[in-house]
């Protein structure tokens, strides 16, 4: 007993806890983490709405020279364009973001720092990227 009175007891472990719903708008995601949210969105997104889509527009482009037609009066729409700005963004930046994670299986930049400047570089990259798609979709160049 007199040799266990000169050890310290066990260090109190701090505690964890789940975060309620309450507390989402208070919970500040690292720049990683948000990337990989965006991934998984624009997976969805291609998925759920740029296949169907495309697949339409497609359709409509080689039916006949009626349904081309429709197909030019589809896709030269504001709205229509916008939609092909959200889906070229998926895939930019689904595309970016596959090739960090495909980096990081290789355990290369797995560090925090080379984590959160390899997020960056994807947010910047797909949002560049979309802008110059955005330029060329609106007739700027």
């Amino acid at each position: 007993m007199a040799d266990l009175a000169g050890k310290p007891g066990p260090r109190a472990r701090p505690e964890f806890r789940n975060i309620h719903v309450s507390q989402l708008s208070q919970y500040r995601l690292p720049l990683a983490g948000f990337v990989s949210i965006l991934h998984r969105v624009s997976g969805a997104l291609l998925f759920l709405v740029g296949l169907p889509f495309l697949l339409y527009l497609f359709q409509q482009s080689l039916t006949s020279e009626i349904s081309y037609e429709n197909y030019r009066a589809i896709s030269s729409h504001w709205f229509a364009k916008l939609v092909l700005l959200a889906l070229a963004w998926a895939y930019l930046h689904h595309f970016c973001a596959g090739i960090r994670y495909l980096i990081l299986d290789l355990h290369v930049g797995v560090e925090k720092e080379q984590a959160r400047t390899s997020a960056s570089v994807v947010l910047g990259v797909s949002l560049v990227l979309t802008l110059v798609v955005a330029l060329k979709l609106f007739g700027v160049f």
